[in-house]
Parts: structure tokens; sequence; C-alpha cells
């Protein structure tokens, strides 16, 4: 028999709880792994909640991992700019111009305590650490709401019109912004660069951009090192689908990057950060890989959902989806029965500011998964037989050969 689960710690934080939290309360869902929820032995909970990478890190680097736990867990990790040296030298990047964190949020923290005077601007919806953090060290946040008429699409000319009005001192841009996944293109985010010229700060959250597939050279990484007041904020986690490891980086001048890069504690790294790190340059073309089929996986679960009657997807250049529900469907309900009745976990933006409960921002994940997302959906929202299926994609050449 399945252990009950409590739905209220779905509603007791901004954030999603952790996935270690939801198997310590509830170790099986309820559903089933062959015929309808409630019968048979527990089915394996599904996450299309965490943004993670299905295709990295591969089989054989998970069994170099736990080869190498012993001694992983035993001895301290190198210095960060050991670390930081061998990930630039993967990534092409100087390492006078980098500084890595404990996860892109502990850089978030820095930036806000160090170089975030007064205000900040930032595009809602957006990552929630871009508003709570400046909010809670006293800052005014200037938020500039993203319409749902326009496709969330961030207009340009529109913010920087904001900013002036406002007098905002720092200005963010998440690109692809999270959790619609609408991107600016690279001339695009120049331009905002070259007209905010004048800010204390501009900083480009790109920790999505990995899958973008829109142009070949998305990032502005490379501008960054060389203006005087922009960061270019990268997270690691979230392209190798390691979020356990909380490692990024940011990129920005020598000057900016030596300020926080001097802030952070020595050793603010962890022994699995290093570990994968080493391991990267053996893995270029299976990462790259993962990516081609995250695009395909995305493409096609996009039109599985917009194919269910009421359902609104829209546009993404990351690795999730945003979702309008029908009208008069409440998300949070739904999420919790399809937890508790489905064993799949969504994520409901209800708690985002700038996005309401009629939202779900979905992970993109393989084809057997969206399967079971699908017949969740149609059983919860239609009370439709659980018999959902659709046409296997083909694998891209292009991810077979490398």
């Amino acid at each position: 028999m399945s252990q009950p689960f409590d739905m209220g710690l779905l509603r007791s934080t901004a954030h999603s709880p952790s996935w270690a939290m939801l198997n310590r309360l509830a170790p099986d869902s309820g559903a089933s792994r062959s015929g309808p929820p409630g019968r048979g032995e527990p089915q394996e909970r599904l996450d299309f909640c965490i943004p993670c990478n299905p295709y990295f890190p591969t089989p054989e680097m998970f069994a170099r991992l736990r080869e190498s736990l012993e001694s992983t867990l035993t001895y301290y990790p190198s210095d960060t700019d050991t670390i930081t040296a061998e990930l630039c030298g993967v990534l092409g990047l100087n390492p006078q111009t980098v500084a890595m964190g404990n996860g892109s949020t502990e850089l978030i923290t820095w930036i806000d305590h160090l170089l975030v005077k007064e205000s900040l601007a930032v595009p809602i919806p957006t990552f929630g650490r871009w508003t709570d953090q400046p909010m809670e060290t006293g800052k005014r946040v200037d938020m500039f709401p993203l319409r749902e008429d326009q496709d969330f699409a961030l207009d340009l000319q529109e913010y920087v019109k904001f900013i002036r009005r406002r007098g905002s001192r720092v200005a963010v841009v998440c690109n692809p912004n999270n959790p619609d996944g609408g991107y600016l293109r690279r001339q695009q985010i120049l331009w905002l660069l070259d007209e905010l010229v004048d800010l204390d700060l501009v900083v480009i959250d790109e920790s999505f951009i990995d899958f973008v597939d829109a142009e070949r050279s998305a990032s502005v990484a490379s501008e960054a090192a060389i203006r005087p007041d922009v960061i270019v904020l990268k997270s690691l986690g979230k392209n190798f689908g390691l979020h356990g490891i909380r490692f990024g980086y940011m990129v920005a001048n020598p000057a900016l990057a030596g300020t926080v890069r001097k802030a952070l504690p020595k050793w603010n790294l962890n022994s699995f950060a290093e570990t994968v790190v080493f391991m990267l340059r053996d893995y270029a073309v299976p990462y790259r890989n993962s990516l081609t089929l995250v695009s395909r996986d995305r493409a096609n679960m996009s039109l599985a959902l917009a194919g269910l009657p009421g359902v609104v997807v829209f546009l993404s250049q990351g690795n999730f989806l945003l979702v309008k529900l029908p009208d008069g469907v409440d998300g949070a309900m739904l999420r919790d029965r399809l937890l508790a009745e489905h064993g799949v976990f969504i994520r409901e933006c209800g708690n985002k500011l700038g996005s309401s409960s009629q939202f779900l921002r979905l992970v993109v994940r393989p084809y057997e998964d969206v399967q079971r997302l699908m017949t969740a959906l149609q059983a919860t929202l239609y009370q439709a037989p659980p018999v959902y299926d659709y046409e296997e994609p083909q694998r891209p050449v292009r991810a077979l050969t490398g």
C-alpha cells in the first residue's frame, strides 16, 4: 500500500521540494508499472519539474563517478583556481575573466552583495532569485511584466524605456528565460548592452543557453570579457544534468571577475565538481549530441502537448516548455493529482511573480516519458481513458555519429 503524501509540502515554499525530500516523504507514488494507478507494484516517480538534461552525463560517466566515489568523498578538492583553470581550458576562456561558484545561485548572491548598490530591473516572470535575492538585502527591484498576449516575449526597446523611467542602476535578462524559454538573438542582446552602457551593471543569465538551436553562436560571454560592466552567468548543473553538484560560473572583464572571485571562499567547489570538470574533455561529443537530442524532444513534446484541447504551448529555446492550461483548470490541483495518482511531478507556476496557477513549466524529456505524461494529463484533464500514444520520433543521424 502506498504511503500518503502531504501535498502541503508543495505549497510551503517559493521553490519546488527537492527530489530527495519527495522520496523521503513519499517513497512510492501509488501508480503502477503496468495498468491503471493504484494496481500492481509502485511505479517509479517521473520528474517533469527539475530542468535536467536526460542524456548527459552518459552511463559511462556515471560509472566513472561511482568508481571514484570513495576517494572523491574522502579527500579535499583542489582549490577553486585549479578547477577554474581546467574548465577554462576546456571552454577556451581566460581564467582571469571567470569566477566559479557553488551553483549560479551563489554567484547571484555575491553579485547582489558586491555590485548591486540600490536598484535592479528584471523582467517577470523569470528565475526567482533575481527578484528575491536583492529584495532580501533591501534593494529596490523594478519588475517589468512580460505580457501573455505577446507570448511573454521581452520587448527590448520597452524594457530600456522602463529602466530609464525607473532609474534602475542594474539590469538583468535571462536568455533563454525561465519559465517560458523565450530567446533573444545574440545581436539583440548586444544592442541592449550598447544601450545600457551607462548602468552600473548588466547581467545576462545564460543558464540555459546551450539548449538554443535558433543560431549557432548564441552566447555573449566573449563580449562580457571585454566590456566594462557586463556579467554573463552560466549554470553547469542545468546543462550537464547535475543539479546536485552545484557548480556554475560567470564571465566578466578581469577586474569585475576578480572582485567576485576574491569574495568567494577558498574551497567553495566540492570534489564532485572537480571530478566532473576534469572529465569534460573526454565527453565533448556526447555532450553536443545530448543537446541535439533535447532539441528533437522539445519539438516533439511541444507538438504533443499542443494537441490537447484547450492547452497552449509557448515557443521555447530552453529544455522546458511553458504551458497554459484550459480555462477553469487550477494548476496546483492538477499538479497534486498527477503526483498522487500517476507519479508524475510537474512545476506549477502560481508562486512565480508575473505568472499564475494556470501555467505549468514542463521539462523536456524523452519519448517514453512524454507518453506517460500525456496519458496522465488526458486522464486528469478530460477524464479520458489512458490510451494516449504518438509515433516515436527518429533519432537524428548527427546525434548518432557525432
